[in-house]
């Protein structure tokens, strides 16, 4: 049985017969091809089933693509390029499932590229060139991530390129030239990682080079030119290493041309027509011309140059000796304080020891740091250095509700409260709250507290109707400071919360939490203008 027909390359001189349809179903090629055959292609040629390869190119045959083409569900290979082929492209195509190549260039096709086109997956080479196709160019085809060939030039296509053209992963060549294509030109054409060969000329693309265009590693042919790019050439396009040849003329480009990579090999040719264009390399371009601004910024650049490493090696170098400064003034000035406990009370060691344990496994801004202890036979101190009411709070608040283990305060007093040279709190001596106490300066062996057996609390409230004045330590003020109704407003608050840490329920006090929002309120509210 016949398989193959090969009868390509021969002065036939006539038309192909309807008897062509006659061929076995096992036949799997035939090539005509550049047979001097003329006529129709028939529609017979749907009939042999089983064809892999069909080769018509080169001919004069003419009319349309018949719909029969559509049944050889087996073809892999149609070429039919440089005939006289009219009309549109039927979509019968688009049910040849299993094509490869589809080469279709050089006719006198015309209409639209049919969209179902970008569903044959299996295609890698597209070929429409040199026909009368119009419209846009459709979605699909550039989501055919397999493409690895496209050729659409020399016919009248329009409008813009999208963003898509990102999605031909696989492609090889591109060319979209000689076409009334406009807009700016894709920079997700620069993801484009194997492309070879790029042609875009000859359209009506304005804007500028993208620069992604640096990221086409493989390209080795590159046309951008007739159309209407402006700006300058990025000098980034130099490390292209495996470009030979670029084109970029008749367009609207200046400044100055690279020197490097592929611009080192390049002629006149490849940059005529762009009046701005300038560079030394090329002699029959003219050579970029120094301007005063020129000259001032390699001034500038060399001025930098020397005057930027002087000035950062002379800022650290005091930065250094600021800092060696400070830390020397800080030492002099630093108020270590020894905390020495009493040996004589057993009590007082087991105090030391829950102590340790604790300020080991407790880190916080607001609770004093041990810088060491001291421990011996006759001797337990801790060494310890050294706002006020809110710095406390918060540092009660870790400890109550932000500790892993949670660790409740049994002496807290101004006195276990202390200062460092920033004023800023720090809680020692691992209660309930002495806000009161801090407040009034009084405690409940004070006479007058004392004589009318009351305690602290009971004694703020009952004086409470009058002027808050009358029970808040007068020493917190300066002489000269004047009281103003806000500040006294605020003392009021301060009060008011202290009287609800000291109700004599527990469960009726408020939370440690609620008391460092409520003391951050008080004072935005005092320091607000």
């Amino acid at each position: 049985m016949l398989r193959y027909l090969e009868v390509g390359y021969n002065p036939l001189n006539g038309i192909l017969p309807n008897s062509i349809g006659n061929l076995s179903s096992t036949t799997e090629a035939v090539n005509l091809a550049d047979a001097h055959i003329s006529g129709f292609i028939p529609a017979s040629t749907g009939n042999i089933s089983g064809l892999i390869t069909l080769v018509f190119k080169n001919n004069n045959l003419m009319g349309n693509i018949p719909s029969e083409i559509g049944k050889l569900k087996q073809l892999q290979g149609l070429s039919l390029s440089n005939n006289k082929l009219q009309r549109h492209i039927s979509e019968a195509v688009c049910h040849l499932s299993n094509l490869v190549k589809l080469f279709l260039q050089v006719n006198e096709l015309s209409g639209e590229i049919p969209e179902c086109i970008g569903n044959l997956s299996m295609l890698l080479d597209l070929s429409l060139g040199s026909n009368k196709f119009s419209s846009k160019i459709p979605l699909s085809l550039w989501k055919m991530s397999g493409l690895l060939y496209f050729d659409v030039s020399r016919n009248s296509i329009e409008g813009e390129v999208t963003p898509d053209i990102g999605e031909l992963k696989a492609i090889l060549e591109l060319n979209l030239s000689s076409n009334n294509l406009s807009g700016v030109i894709p920079s997700r054409l620069g993801e484009l990682l194997h492309l070879q060969y790029l042609d875009l000329s000859n359209n009506s693309f304005s804007g500028q080079i993208p620069f992604s265009f640096s990221n086409l590693i493989s390209i080795e042919y590159w046309d951008l030119s007739l159309y209407d790019l402006s700006g300058t050439i990025p000098k980034s396009l130099e490390k292209l290493s495996y470009l030979k040849s670029i084109n970029v003329s008749y367009n609207v480009l200046d400044g100055e041309i690279p020197s490097g990579g592929v611009f080192a090999n390049s002629t006149l040719q490849s940059f005529v027509g762009n009046k701005g264009l300038c560079g030394m390399h090329i002699l029959e371009v003219l050579p970029c011309p120094i301007t005063k601004s020129g000259q001032q910024s390699k001034s500038k650049k060399l001025v930098l140059k020397i005057v930027i490493p002087v000035v950062t090696s002379s800022f650290i170098i005091f930065l250094l000796v600021s800092i060696w400064i400070m830390k020397r003034k800080k030492i002099a000035k630093s108020k270590d304080v020894e905390k020495v406990l009493d040996l004589e009370n057993e009590q007082v060691c087991k105090k030391f020891d829950t102590e340790c344990e604790v300020m080991r496994n407790v880190r916080h801004r607001n609770l004093i740091p041990v810088i060491t202890t001291c421990s011996s036979e006759y001797i337990r101190a801790f060494v310890l250095q050294y706002i006020v009411m809110l710095d406390a709070a918060m540092a009660i608040e870790y400890l109550y509700h932000c500790n892993a283990t949670p660790i409740v305060h049994c002496d807290l007093k101004p006195s276990n409260i202390l200062l460092d040279e920033d004023m800023v709190a720090h809680v020692g001596d691992f209660g309930i709250s002495k806000i009161l106490a801090v407040l009034t300066k009084r405690g409940p062996t004070d006479e007058e507290i004392f004589n009318e057996n009351l305690d602290l609390r009971k004694w703020i409230t009952q004086s409470f109707s009058g002027t808050i004045m009358e029970v808040v330590d007068a020493n917190l003020f300066l002489e000269e400071e004047q009281i103003t109704s806000k500040g006294e407003i605020c003392i009021a608050a301060m009060v008011e919360l202290a009287l609800y840490c000291t109700k004599e329920n527990p469960e009726s006090r408020i939370t440690m939490e609620d008391v460092v929002k409520r003391l951050n309120k008080i004072k935005n509210t005092f320091l607000e203008t």
